[in-house]
């Protein structure tokens, strides 16, 4: 089994900055795409950004130039480091990870984080 786990999640000014973290633990052979999404209560959830193996990174338009995200494959961890926030950032934020793991045969498996609560005040 895999497990994800976020943290750095807390409350914020608008104008700050913030940095969440996620690490993957278990039965991993490797991690392909990583990914934060967040939901603001009554919305869906939402991509904010993407990272492959290789390090290509993909934002939302909502976030791009303020936001980065990175990864370490050898500790399978995944941070996004968040600045001028805004109140409109206000979110529980879900780390996600697609896992290539080996279990009598070989699966990739979607996991998501627990969720960490970002709250931004103006």
């Amino acid at each position: 089994q895999v497990r994800l786990v976020e943290s750095g999640g807390g409350l914020v000014q608008a104008g700050g900055s913030l940095r969440l973290s996620c690490a993957a633990s278990g039965s991993i052979f490797s991690i392909n795409d990583m990914a934060w999404y967040r939901q603001a209560p009554g919305k869906q959830r939402e991509l904010v950004a993407s990272i492959t193996r290789g390090g290509s990174a993909h934002y939302a338009d909502s976030v791009e130039g303020r936001f980065t995200i990175l990864r370490d494959n050898a500790k399978n961890t995944v941070d996004l480091h968040m600045s001028s926030l805004k109140s409109e950032d206000t979110a529980a934020y879900y780390c996600n990870a697609g896992v290539v793991e080996y279990r009598s045969r070989w699966y990739t498996s979607d996991y998501w984080g627990q969720g960490t609560q970002v709250t931004v005040s103006s």
